[in-house]
């Protein structure tokens, strides 16, 4: 903070970095951008909770061929995780990297829900993989 002078704030025209004027069609498209990157977050969510749970279900003694879809529910988690904290993160994030991490997230997602549907009783939990697939593929449309 400056000493001497108060700490003016000003919005619009003659404000550093802000436009004079925003058109409705680019407030439409930040909009919509800031709605499908929460939507993205919150299929995250959803998805790391479901995969956590899922892989808690499968538990470390369980046969060795349901090994790696505990593996990949846990993985799933983590990077559905860390998607959904990038893209809450309040600083302006690089587009490229969002990106990636989107990008990463749709694949471990659908690898996922292919895992389970491998094994009985788990439709569900492939689903909420897939929402989270689509959710990350039309974010992933804004930022191209």
């Amino acid at each position: 903070m400056r000493r001497g002078r108060p700490c003016v704030h000003r919005f619009g025209a003659g404000a550093s970095g802000y436009p004079d004027h925003v058109s409705v069609t680019e407030l439409q498209e930040v909009v919509r951008f800031l709605e499908d990157r929460f939507a993205c977050a919150q299929a995250c969510t959803e998805c790391a909770r479901v995969c956590s749970l899922r892989a808690g279900l499968v538990g470390l003694d369980a046969p060795g061929d349901r090994q790696p879809v505990r593996r990949k529910g846990l993985l799933c988690a983590e990077v559905c995780d860390a998607t959904c904290r990038l893209l809450a993160e309040q600083v302006t994030q690089s587009e490229d990297v969002m990106r990636v991490q989107v990008e990463w997230c749709r694949a471990v997602c659908l690898e996922t829900a292919h895992a389970f549907d491998l094994g009985p009783g788990s439709e569900r939990d492939a689903e909420a993989c897939r929402a989270c697939a689509r959710a990350c593929t039309e974010f992933l449309a804004l930022l191209r």
